[in-house]
């Protein structure tokens, strides 16, 4: 099958995609040795140069593996997704469920490390989430979670932040579907203020068992019963 020469500029993007076309479509199956730079430069017709780039894309993207001294091979049909695009596709109460894992042992941490400028930035980011009360849904659930990640950051552990940083936009996107639902702010603007109050006063006295709880209690039920 002749892979057909590509347009001009982007001209590593094109050849990269006709490449990845033909290994997805079955041409060159998992196992194959692809041809070397200057026959594939040819039937692509660019440089060995331009090959070469379309080849290290494809291998950043876990389709091809170069052998040193053997070739570069096809090790996959499908492209390895990476973490956030793999986040923005998953399902809501799966991110739901890693991010108690995440704040729960976060949360924990910062009960023992927090410093007082921590307390600072957590106590006014509770008192901006009051603030939000009077604002929409969007605003509250921006404020919320800046109370949270305010909490994972006095833990000093940047895997842990982030982590939460990367599945903040699922989560948000979920929690205001969640209010939109329900309707709960519409009785209760400033709901769950006093679990978060909790959180903040429980990180100050240093207490990891109290966090612990509280954090796990108001991530399983994040604005109050008439949220299930």
């Amino acid at each position: 099958m002749p892979l057909g020469a590509v347009r001009p500029s982007p001209l590593v993007e094109q050849a990269a995609e006709r490449l990845r076309e033909q290994i997805a479509g079955g041409h060159w199956p998992v196992g194959t040795k692809l041809p070397g730079e200057t026959t594939l430069a040819k039937e692509l017709g660019v440089g060995r140069s331009t090959v070469r780039e379309a080849l290290r894309a494809l291998a950043g993207s876990g389709l091809v593996q170069p052998r040193q001294g053997a070739g570069v091979f096809v090790i996959a049909t499908e492209p390895v997704e990476d973490w956030p695009t793999r986040l923005r596709r998953a399902a809501v109460t799966d991110v739901y469920e890693v991010r108690m894992a995440v704040e729960v042992q976060a949360a924990r941490l910062a009960a023992r490390r927090r410093t007082p400028e921590d307390l600072t930035v957590i106590e006014a980011a509770l008192e901006h989430r009051r603030a939000a009360a009077e604002a929409d849904d969007v605003a509250f659930v921006d404020a919320d979670i800046a109370f949270h990640a305010a909490v994972v950051a006095a833990a000093h552990n940047p895997v842990l932040t982030d982590l939460f940083t990367e599945f903040t936009p699922v989560l948000r996107t979920g929690l205001v579907e969640l209010l939109t639902l329900t309707g709960l702010r519409t009785h209760d603007p400033n709901t769950a203020d006093a679990a978060h109050e909790e959180i903040a006063r429980a990180v100050a006295e240093g207490d990891e068992e109290a966090i612990v709880e509280v954090v796990r209690r108001e991530l399983e039920d994040p604005f109050g019963p008439q949220a299930q």
